[in-house]
């Protein structure tokens, strides 16, 4: 399983989601999740065990963002994703979103495919 999966069954009844960026008419709330980064940087033996891969969960809300950021951040917490970084980034005038960032991290076990 990879972390995009994961994150999309995950949230996906919670919120409107997207990868990259939002196709369609974005609702009042909505979440676009971005990759960051796979790593494999839990090996000692010159193969890979693990690998882990972060993205970034980039919530954007019209109104008061506090309580879907809680529900989403106890959902990520009880499906064991570590975290990283929580922020508010800013309002977009423009657009009149508030815009806060949460940055997510897991470690899987990585399988050499032959």
């Amino acid at each position: 399983m990879s972390l995009l999966t994961e994150l999309n069954t995950l949230l996906s009844p919670l919120i409107p989601i997207e990868t990259g960026v939002f196709s369609d008419t974005a609702p009042d709330c909505y979440m676009v999740i971005t990759p960051i980064v796979e790593t494999f940087e839990l090996y000692a033996d010159d193969k890979p065990h693990h690998e882990v891969q972060e993205a970034r969960l980039s919530l954007f809300d019209k109104g008061s963002y506090t309580a879907i950021k809680n529900t989403i951040v106890r959902a990520l917490l009880a499906a064991d994703i570590t975290i990283t970084d929580r922020r508010y980034v800013g309002h977009e005038d423009a657009t009149g979103y508030h815009h806060f960032a949460i940055d997510v991290a897991k470690d899987y076990s990585y399988e050499m495919e032959e």
